[in-house]
């Protein structure tokens, strides 16, 4: 299995995704490929569309006639699979978040445990890097991202350091923007605390939650009927967006109802209770102990 990126859940997304040979398969974050490698394995004629906007991935690209690898974000997925003439698909996968290439390559700026220039883009040909967020945005900028995509407590204080801090001496590097906001930091919960902070930069940069919802809304329109939405989320903000969406079809906000008091949605949970992985897994790769697995199918257009 490749070190690259080891694949969370991948017998029961695999078994989720109810694979039929000759079917059309999307995996929008390809990685290592583990996922699509498993998806092949389970084909005879059918096709596979994997599609990965970090150039790194492209190394891990195997010889298949069944599959197509796609440089780019999977926001574009309509556009790009209509140039293949495909508009409808049987399944699709998504293994949000960071891969395990990204968080163990220091260059790249997402992890706080080494000191390197802090950029956090899952594609290097972004413009906006962690650093230009944290020197250029407003402090109104800067309280929403931290507040809404760290949930982090002390968010106004911790918005003000940076502020303060900028006016002398921008942000360039990791450890340097560590010792800036250590008084913000709770020694006790250091490491969930710089979590947070780094996962709210992250989110910005990388524009995650805006792209997850153009994927599950496009997923809807993509899928055949019975056709299947399996995605792996890693915290609370992602898997609330696809609890949702699965149970409404909306995002926030009360749900629609016909007359007969049916909830009015396009697809329909497979799993009622959320998968996680099991003590045996996290013990072989430690970042799958906050995955959540959530499966979905098309419901039959005839019967909406």
């Amino acid at each position: 299995m490749s070190s690259y990126h080891i694949p969370v859940l991948l017998k029961k997304s695999i078994e989720g995704l109810n694979i039929n040979p000759n079917g059309i398969y999307v995996d929008v974050t390809f990685g290592g490929g583990g996922y699509s490698n498993e998806i092949l394995s389970n084909l005879t004629d059918g096709q596979l569309f994997a599609f990965d906007q970090d150039k790194d991935a492209e190394k891990n690209l195997i010889e298949n006639k069944n599959l197509t690898f796609i440089r780019g974000n999977f926001k574009y997925i309509k556009n790009y699979l209509k140039f293949y003439n495909i508009t409808k698909v049987d399944g699709i996968v998504a293994d949000l978040g960071v891969s395990s290439h990204q968080f163990d390559s220091p260059e790249r700026g997402f992890s706080f445990r080494h000191d390197a220039k802090l950029d956090m883009r899952m594609n290097n040909g972004l413009k906006l890097s962690a650093a230009d967020v944290l020197n250029q945005y407003t402090e109104k900028q800067l309280l929403f991202i931290f507040k809404n995509y760290g949930e982090i407590k002390n968010y106004y204080k911790l918005t003000k350091t940076i502020i303060n801090k900028r006016i002398h001496e921008k942000f360039d590097k990791i450890e340097h923007f560590k010792e800036t906001i250590k008084l913000c930091t709770p020694e006790r919960y250091r490491h969930k605390y710089l979590a947070k902070v780094f996962q709210a930069l992250r989110i910005e940069i990388n524009a995650e939650l805006d792209v997850l919802k153009i994927l599950l809304q496009d997923a809807n329109s993509l899928l055949n009927d019975k056709g299947r939405l399996v995605v792996i989320t890693y915290h609370s903000l992602e898997d609330r967006l696809v609890k949702n969406y699965i149970k409404s079809g909306k995002f926030y906000g009360e749900v629609e109802k016909d007359f007969y008091g049916n909830i009015l949605a396009p697809l329909k949970a497979i799993n009622r209770k959320i998968i996680v992985a099991s003590e045996s897994e996290i013990s072989q790769n430690n970042r799958a102990r906050s995955a959540k697995l959530r499966i979905a199918e098309k419901i039959l257009r005839s019967s909406i």
